[in-house]
């Protein structure tokens, strides 16, 4: 069945073109080393709502955000991690903190198909294992039925992000 337009396919392209922005600035952020209202202020064009309110929720709730990153990703610390790999678990961990009504698996999905799109394999199975665990902490009633950590076949170490 082919979707109506502006029906669920064109909302979860949108979506996904959202978190894809919400990468990007984040990725600036950090690369400029200045503040998110800087770096959205600097823009020629107003991002779409969604990928602001993911950069903005991530700059409000860092330190929660990154508490629940390094308790997860095994054996390093956030500053160790490469910089796409560590905007992609910040935001992933943020969305499943505050969208609860985005399921879990579309999350994972998502942000792991980022990660293997702008960093490597291993960084996709690397996000997995580690937003797989968080969302268990976060989301224990959800997280079962998500395709977690490893069900989806692309690893459940969290050990090792890319090079």
């Amino acid at each position: 069945m082919v979707e109506p337009r502006g029906g669920r396919a064109a909302d979860a392209a949108s979506r996904y073109a959202a978190r894809e922005a919400a990468l990007e600035l984040l990725y600036e952020v950090e690369s400029k080393g200045e503040t998110v209202p800087a770096v959205l202020a600097e823009l020629p064009m107003t991002p779409d709502d969604h990928a602001v309110q993911l950069v903005e929720g991530v700059d409000r709730r860092g330190e929660e955000v990154d508490g629940f990153v390094s308790r997860f990703a095994k054996g390093w610390s956030v500053g160790r991690m490469p910089a796409v790999d560590r905007a992609v678990l910040r935001l992933g961990t943020y969305e499943l903190l505050a969208s609860d009504h985005v399921p879990t698996a579309v999350v994972l999905s998502e942000w792991v198909t980022l990660a293997g799109e702008y960093s490597t394999t291993e960084s996709s199975r690397f996000v997995n294992g580690v937003l797989g665990r968080i969302a268990q902490e976060i989301r224990p009633d959800d997280a079962g039925n998500a395709g977690t950590a490893g069900a989806s076949g692309l690893g459940d170490d969290g050990g090792d992000p890319a090079p």
